[in-house]
């Protein structure tokens, strides 16, 4: 998909690329989603700043878009923390010459418990995370979003299928994701009307990244010293299996989508290919829940 919105931009008259000189802030852009997203917003011509808590995964993302061409900058920091959020906008203004046009709140992850288990810290980290995070972290652009310069200015807020349908053990996350949906919305209203501003979400099916790998493989993240498992149970995957039911029977695709699909679908809403959508929930999910 982004080789085929590189032609368009060439066709449309964007021969620098759909993003020339707009400077773009992706949060969680060390690994998957994020960092697709950070390459592809490159490679159209945007700054890029990669936002991540692993330091040394957000370098080498930032290093390898510097090798191909691209401007890079890796900042790490703990979105939960204040200062952190603080130091990103600082860093990433400087990096774009006291300008700020597109940010996508994508850091995230998925802290799972069934509503009866589920502990006041599982709660709270994933509101803060999804939702008390990229709210902090808009509220701290408006400086640079609520201006009439005449230069695009868009925020694409990832939200998931769990927001929108619900998803059994995922009451937090899911709570989460549906309250990005209301924040989104809000933005567009407040800052649309005078000062051009474009917020989406972007609400993904089954991505291939490692929240959605096999738990088995060790994948975890650490919170407070706390190490939490990522991924769904082998045994979960194939429970539908052994019920006779097709792994990915409710995706009319009948397969998961690709970080690189999942990102491709981001940077075409932060692109002026979508200048007229605003305030909306793009599904990326293979046509699932159709």
């Amino acid at each position: 998909m982004s080789d085929r919105l590189a032609q368009i931009a060439r066709q449309l008259n964007y021969p620098r690329g759909l993003l020339a000189g707009q400077v773009a802030i992706i949060t969680g852009a060390g690994q998957g989603i994020g960092a697709e997203c950070a390459r592809l917003f490159a490679n159209e011509g945007a700054r890029v700043v990669v936002s991540d808590i692993d330091g040394p995964k957000a370098e080498e993302v930032a290093a390898r878009i510097r090798a191909s061409g691209g401007e890079a900058l890796a900042v790490a920091g703990d979105l939960l923390r204040d200062e952190a959020i603080a130091d990103l906008v600082k860093k990433a203004a400087e990096f774009g010459g006291g300008k700020i046009h597109i940010l996508v709140n994508n850091a995230g992850f998925t802290w799972d418990a069934v509503i009866h288990k589920m502990t006041d810290k599982q709660w709270q980290t994933m509101l803060h995370l999804h939702v008390t995070a990229p709210f902090k972290l808009v509220q701290a652009l408006a400086p640079y979003f609520r201006v009439k310069d005449g230069e695009p200015r868009n925020v694409v807020n990832i939200s998931s299928t769990s927001g929108l349908h619900g998803n059994a053990g995922q009451a937090n996350y899911a709570a989460a994701k549906a309250a990005v949906v209301g924040l989104t919305k809000t933005i567009a209203k407040e800052w649309g009307p005078a000062f051009g501003v474009r917020a989406n979400t972007v609400a993904f099916g089954r991505i291939e990244t490692r929240l959605t790998a096999d738990k088995e493989a060790g994948g975890f993240i650490e919170v407070d010293g706390q190490k939490v498992a990522l991924g769904i149970p082998a045994k979960q995957k194939k429970a539908g299996a052994a019920a006779g039911a097709e792994q990915f029977a409710d995706i009319p695709l009948r397969r998961a989508g690709t970080a690189t699909e999942a990102a491709s679908a981001v940077l075409a809403i932060a692109s002026p290919l979508s200048s007229y959508i605003s305030g909306q929930t793009i599904s990326v999910t293979g046509g699932r829940n159709i």
